[in-house]
């Protein structure tokens, strides 16, 4: 079944699309969250802002989670050779725990140092994970 996706003229190309709609979903979405966490539209009130962009960047993320996973269903034993595909996944891995270590510490309650640094590190993470993604198939 998900060799058919590989060869089907578009189903492929198509899942390309869903992921990368997924990827600016969420990054443009934590983008916005972090423009707010450093202080730009300080006069928007954080926790519907917060609500708004996170719930979009759980729709981002699921959408390229579960365009990948299909992606990576065509090939797999491709990908787990392919290091920089492994770099990727490590980097979300470690996107994830950033987040968690983020929304564990309550940072959108407090605003500080820390929470920027959090911030800024997630989207650096993020551009890592997409610079791998373009990288995986021309190594």
């Amino acid at each position: 079944m998900f060799a058919a996706l590989g060869s089907h003229p578009w189903a492929y190309p198509m899942l390309e699309v869903v992921h990368i709609v997924g990827i600016a979903l969420l990054l443009g979405n934590l983008l916005l969250l972090e423009a707010r966490v450093f202080g730009l539209g300080a006069a928007l009130p954080m926790q519907p802002l917060a609500r708004l962009s996170l719930g979009l960047v759980g729709v981002g993320f699921g959408l390229a989670a579960a365009s990948g996973l299909l992606m990576f269903a065509t090939m797999p034993s491709e990908l787990l050779a392919n290091r920089v595909f492994t770099a990727k996944m490590a980097l979300i891995a470690l996107a994830a725990c950033n987040a968690g270590w983020f929304h564990g510490r309550r940072s959108l309650q407090r605003l500080d140092g820390t929470a920027r640094a959090l911030m800024t590190l997630s989207t650096l993470l993020w551009l890592l994970v997409i610079t791998c993604g373009r990288w995986i198939g021309y190594v």
